[in-house]
């Protein structure tokens, strides 16, 4: 099918509550639970990750995200929020300090998924109603647009080994596994194309 008729734009602080819910959706509710631990709720973690999608200076943040729009409702129905590999520990320290204060939960120590060198693809999802139409490929490659204007020579990202799907996305858009990345208490496979 055509793309055409979808456009893309840079988020807003006001799409935060529906990048957040995409966001949660590309993490899987598996990893979201790892975050928010027992005795919390998935409602809750979407809440505080509208926040850190309204602010500026997080990985989440409105300024890291592109929305594809639907043709006329302009709704957004997808989004993938990528950043400078090598800029991971600051972005990411408002999670870390929300897990800790909203959930009790310290992932000050956690391994980085990404590393410097490369636009990290950290989310990257499109409402199931709107699956099919190439609106990934379409983020996808607005991404590699914005790893060439920021100079960085690679756009690296993690995909879940039980998601062939995925898997096969990213491969036919020229990415290659370059190795193993634990995150969200699971392994993923790290990912990346030149």
């Amino acid at each position: 099918m055509p793309t055409a008729p979808f456009t893309l734009r840079q988020a807003l602080p006001t799409d935060a509550a529906t990048v957040a819910r995409l966001i949660m959706e590309a993490m899987s509710p598996e990893c979201c639970a790892h975050f928010y631990g027992p005795g919390h709720t998935a409602e809750e973690f979407h809440r505080v990750m509208t926040s850190l999608v309204e602010r500026q200076h997080t990985q989440y943040s409105y300024e890291n995200t592109l929305c594809v729009l639907a043709p006329e409702s302009q709704a957004v129905v997808g989004i993938i929020v990528t950043y400078d590999g090598g800029a991971l520990r600051p972005l990411r320290q408002a999670f870390v300090e929300a897990m800790r204060h909203h959930f009790g939960q310290d992932f000050s120590q956690m391994a980085d998924e990404t590393e410097a060198g490369e636009l990290y693809l950290d989310s990257l999802c499109v409402a199931r109603e709107w699956r099919g139409r190439g609106l990934a490929r379409q983020l996808i490659r607005a991404a590699k647009e914005r790893a060439r204007a920021m100079g960085l020579p690679a756009l690296g990202l993690l995909v879940d080994p039980a998601n062939p799907t995925a898997q096969r996305l990213y491969l036919s858009e020229g990415f290659q596994a370059v190795g193993m990345k634990p995150w969200g208490g699971h392994d993923f496979i790290h990912m990346q194309t030149h």
